[in-house]
């Protein structure tokens, strides 16, 4: 694995890792709003292993990706980022984007630039969302703005979040999506990101992302975490109607965390879905 950066068009630099075969089918993997690339590090790996060209990226604001210096982190402008990066590999791929990750794809393949995809597989994410999941998670991530004292105090808070995931005896792994400032421990993401007045807002794009949805010719998959208060069966149901040519998979036992909280059968269900794709 190495360390990656792709300038934008915006001046934004963002910051990734890549491994795999250069030659292999590629891969773009798209974190979900406060999360870093690290949050792919195990499904990265594994799809690496099997040949194909793994890219992960942090979003523009996230990890070692800039932040904004306007404030800018609207979903067109992660999705100008993510067309930029696609151009730079300059080879046709498929998409892996949970949650804002896998909204930003989504809302690029719908722009009459987009770059050629193979495919785009969109977890625990459709164009509606529940707006009380939307609220818990935001809260969240509003909830710690003078940080934490400890990778423990970070562990707890993550706990009570996640309830139904037990509580890791080694938090060193946390560590990865923290950030030092002046020995205390903060998110890795920019403040602005969710305090700017151009900050993703989803909810008012909803039919744009249907439309998107609705006429997209690119094989895609859907995998739902069926404890997930951000995908409901209502919302699972809605997006398969959109989109019936879709493939389908809901984890049982996972949350919106789906390849955190069950990798083995996130893992298995990416991994057929990019099987079953032509190279």
């Amino acid at each position: 694995m190495r360390t990656v950066r792709f300038a934008t068009t915006s001046g934004v630099e963002i910051a990734g890792d890549a491994a795999g075969p250069e030659t292999g089918p590629l891969v773009l993997f798209a974190h979900g709003g406060g999360q870093t690339r690290a949050s792919w590090r195990k499904p990265f790996a594994d799809i690496a292993a099997r040949g194909y060209r793994a890219v992960s990226i942090d979003a523009r604001g996230h990890g070692d990706s800039d932040w904004a210096r306007d404030g800018d982190y609207a979903l067109e402008s992660l999705a100008r980022d993510m067309r930029d990066v696609l151009r730079t590999l300059a080879a046709p791929a498929v998409v892996i984007g949970a949650s804002l990750g896998g909204l930003t794809a989504l809302y690029m393949a719908g722009e009459p630039d987009a770059p050629p995809l193979r495919g785009l597989a969109l977890v625990d994410v459709t164009p509606r969302l529940n707006p009380e999941g939307v609220e818990r998670i935001t809260s969240f991530m509003r909830a710690y703005p003078h940080g934490f004292d400890s990778l423990e105090d970070v562990a707890d808070a993550v706990a009570r979040y996640n309830p139904h995931r037990p509580r890791p005896k080694d938090v060193s792994g946390l560590r990865r999506n923290l950030r030092e400032v002046e020995g205390r421990l903060f998110w890795h993401w920019d403040p602005q990101f969710l305090s700017s007045s151009r900050t993703p807002n989803v909810m008012l794009l909803e039919q744009r992302l249907d439309d998107i949805a609705r006429s997209l010719p690119i094989p895609t998959l859907l995998v739902r975490g069926r404890q997930s208060d951000l995908v409901r069966e209502e919302e699972a149901a809605h997006f398969r109607a959109l989109m019936p040519q879709a493939a389908f998979v809901d984890v049982h036992g996972a949350g919106h965390m789906v390849a955190g909280d069950d990798n083995d059968a996130f893992a298995a269900a990416v991994l057929a879905f990019l099987e079953g794709l032509p190279r």
